[in-house]
């Protein structure tokens, strides 16, 4: 069973403590290293070391995003008038009133004018916030726990779509080492042409010639391209199945499979064998994409 795990997911937690309410909401993207993003309520920020020791190992790579979301109980909630800002909206009401005519204001609309009513401070004693940040990180590490478990089910499917794919490259490297262009005869055959051609002009001499022959046998030869593409397909098929984060590695091998699939191109002496090489390119296009989302 994969254990492959994919740097997307959501998760929502909701809490509770006795007056208080709050939920987490915890995202999480692609990214190239750990990136950590908290968004706490004033006065809680202290909870960050907490919070990052409860996600240590849980989540090793991607872009983290949390917001808390944090109140008390509406029957509980308590608010006053900030004297101060109310006198402030009162005297640019006057002021307005003597230079235009209109309407007087209503109660509720100056009410609603932001910091005229303000919510008062809680007072809990410091056990009872203690008990608070408590239950904060545990449902905090319900909501990490779930977004492992998101992650998790999203890397059961890139698994799947990664292994199709891992054998669409093994397939179409068995399809161009079959092919005739690509055997030993065939190579044969083009070298020898090709140092005809050389002779033909005279005078060449001997350790030129060595050199030409060395050196059109490796442009012309693609069995070692293709050996070390069937030698990926089969790590990229393990590493599917391999315990903890492997998109590193993945990514990189994804650069080992465009290098040789560019090689097999640029040495194809053959149209029908360039096509098979630029088939494998497009594949390997696709697994690049998949593989940016792995953990």
């Amino acid at each position: 069973m994969t254990s492959l795990a994919s740097m997307t997911g959501f998760a929502r937690a909701e809490g509770a403590h006795e007056r208080w309410r709050w939920s987490w909401e915890l995202r999480t993207v692609n990214s190239r290293s750990l990136e950590w993003r908290v968004r706490l309520p004033a006065g809680y920020e202290s909870l960050d070391p907490e919070l990052r020791k409860a996600a240590k190992g849980k989540i090793t790579r991607g872009s983290f995003n949390a917001t808390l979301n944090f109140g008390v109980d509406k029957d509980e909630a308590q608010f006053r008038i900030n004297e101060t800002m109310l006198a402030g909206v009162v005297k640019m009401i006057e002021r307005v009133s003597a230079e235009i005519e209109c309407a007087p204001p209503r109660a509720e609309g100056v009410l609603a004018i932001r910091g005229v009513v303000e919510p008062v401070e809680d007072t809990a004693e410091e056990a009872e916030l203690t008990a608070l940040r408590a239950a904060m990180v545990a449902s905090f590490k319900t909501a990490v726990d779930q977004l492992v478990e998101a992650r998790r089910k999203e890397g059961d499917a890139l698994a799947k779509v990664l292994a199709s794919q891992f054998n669409d490259v093994s397939e179409l490297t068995e399809k161009a080492a079959a092919h005739a262009a690509a055997t030993p005869a065939a190579l044969k055959s083009r070298i020898e042409m090709q140092l005809k051609e050389l002779l033909a002009d005279g005078g060449v001499p001997e350790d030129r010639l060595a050199q030409e022959a060395a050196l059109l046998a490796v442009k012309a030869d693609i069995r070692e391209e293709l050996d070390r593409l069937k030698a990926h397909a089969a790590s990229a098929q393990a590493m599917l199945k391999k315990s903890g984060p492997v998109g590193r590695e993945l990514d990189f091998l994804t650069q080992e499979f465009n290098r040789e699939a560019n090689t097999l191109c640029s040495k194809a002496s053959d149209m029908e064998l360039k096509t098979i090489g630029l088939e494998l390119k497009r594949v390997i296009d696709q697994i690049r994409e998949q593989v940016q989302n792995v953990e």
